[in-house]
């Protein structure tokens, strides 16, 4: 399994956010593409709309489950990963790359604070 790279946070419902100023990506880790096995469908909000921190903004649906995504930040949506639409196998292949799902202008940042960073992540996975 690839660890989580150190260059983002991390929540427990296995959601990654990588902050570049403003803009934060968010997708979801290795450990949970593995979880979900085969990636069938990714629903994602369109740019524009507004997120709520806390919230769900959209669904990921396996051949083993449908799972709810769900930011830590709140804010409007600039990007949706359109390559997903017609590859979500993306979100297995390359979850830190590839796959990510949203990119969000965020305004105010301070919820990520509260979120592990790489080697608390894998140290929780490993339980």
């Amino acid at each position: 399994m690839n660890p989580a790279p150190a260059d983002r946070k991390y929540s427990k419902t296995h959601e990654w956010f990588k902050v570049d100023g403003d803009v934060v990506t968010i997708g979801i880790s290795q450990f949970a593409a593995d979880e979900l096995t085969d990636i069938t469908f990714v629903d994602l909000p369109k740019p524009g709309t507004q997120i709520v921190a806390g919230q769900p903004f959209g669904e990921i649906e396996s051949v083993k489950a449908t799972s709810a995504l769900y930011s830590a930040v709140g804010g409007e949506v600039i990007e949706a990963n359109a390559a997903l639409a017609d590859q979500p196998e993306l979100v297995n292949q390359s979850p830190f790359d590839e796959g990510w799902m949203i990119k969000v202008r965020v305004s105010d940042p301070s919820p990520l604070e509260g979120l592990m960073d790489a080697t608390a992540y894998n140290a929780m996975i490993q339980e």
